[in-house]
């Protein structure tokens, strides 16, 4: 498909969807749910979102402080977005959760995590964990499908219909991050892939947009308004991927991403590539990052993107 093609396919795509939006569509025909400003949660919102090619492009990605990229079944990744610094009118397509989520999200504060449902005998496992949990039938308001692309990849959360505000300060500073100067050394890198078993993302440096621009799947990533999703700071961070006591629909294993631990990270920023180490010796605790000599390693402006690569077998990052 030519540019000019691509533009106004992902134009009609918007267009549809704010117009499902402001029609009032909902997942599960409940009303809409009214949520006072003082019945919100201050904390950062996550949002599981779907990240296989009829999910593309995606819609309201582009405004994640965070966003985490981990394996699942068949050897597909999914992308767990995470927002407090501001929040788009819809975000999606919204998927079902993971164990891993779970683990991966006791680095925040009582998260609010939005999803599409999932495995049964993990819900009770979610309603136990120190987050608040929204998925459609807790919020059925708050979930529109878009007319776009068939089901399940075209279910949408609109933010404004759950109990959480955004809180304006950046997500990364609840992950005990901060924004600096890059630390010394390094190595110039103008591209790294990471793949899993079926599927990949890749960040090419683009020095005219300050930006690691992505790809997924071999294809450059679009918003739904047509322009390229970039990241200030990437990390492919080494793990341990192992089966879990879950499994999908078709009866595929779910695998559990350990992010509590520590290995080997490596850090993107400002077009050069750092050796770095990863330490999180406690679920409670937030994930460090530290040069060789044992100092932090700071962020660069923009969306941080997280990439868990399994250490063996499954996944490599080159």
């Amino acid at each position: 498909m030519s540019a000019v093609g691509m533009k106004r396919s992902a134009g009609a795509l918007c267009a549809a969807l704010l117009l499902a939006v402001t029609a009032g569509c909902t997942d599960g025909g409940g009303p809409p749910r009214d949520s006072s400003p003082s019945d919100r949660s201050g904390r950062v919102l996550a949002v599981k979102i779907d990240n296989v090619a009829p999910a593309r492009p995606h819609t309201g990605l582009e405004k994640a402080d965070v966003v985490y990229v981990e394996q699942v079944e068949a050897g597909l990744s999914r992308i767990l977005a995470v927002y407090s610094s501001a929040l788009p009118p819809a975000v999606g397509p919204v998927r079902s959760a993971r164990e891993t989520d779970l683990e991966l999200l006791r680095q925040f504060d009582r998260p609010t995590l939005a999803f599409s449902g999932a495995q049964g005998r993990l819900l009770p496992v979610i309603d136990r964990a120190p987050l608040d949990a929204v998925p459609p039938s807790k919020a059925p308001g708050a979930y529109v499908r878009g007319p776009d692309r068939p089901a399940p990849h075209n279910l949408y959360l609109r933010p404004e219909k759950i109990p959480f505000e955004a809180t304006g300060v950046d997500a990364v500073e609840a992950l005990g991050l901060e924004r600096g100067a890059a630390p010394s050394g390094g190595e110039r890198e103008d591209s790294r892939t990471v793949r899993y078993p079926s599927a990949s993302v890749t960040f090419t440096w683009s020095s005219g947009r300050d930006r690691w621009l992505v790809s997924l799947d071999g294809s450059p990533a679009r918003t739904s308004e047509g322009g390229r999703l970039g990241a200030g700071t990437v990390v492919v961070q080494d793990v341990t991927v192992r089966p879990s006591d879950f499994r999908d629909r078709s009866g595929n294993v779910s695998p559990f991403t350990e992010t509590v631990g520590s290995g080997d990270a490596v850090v993107l920023r400002d077009g050069r590539a750092y050796d770095v180490r990863w330490s999180r010796p406690s679920a409670d605790a937030d994930t460090a990052y530290t040069a060789p000599d044992g100092r932090r390693v700071d962020l660069a402006d923009g969306p941080l993107w997280i990439l868990y690569a399994p250490r063996e077998g499954s996944a490599t990052a080159r």
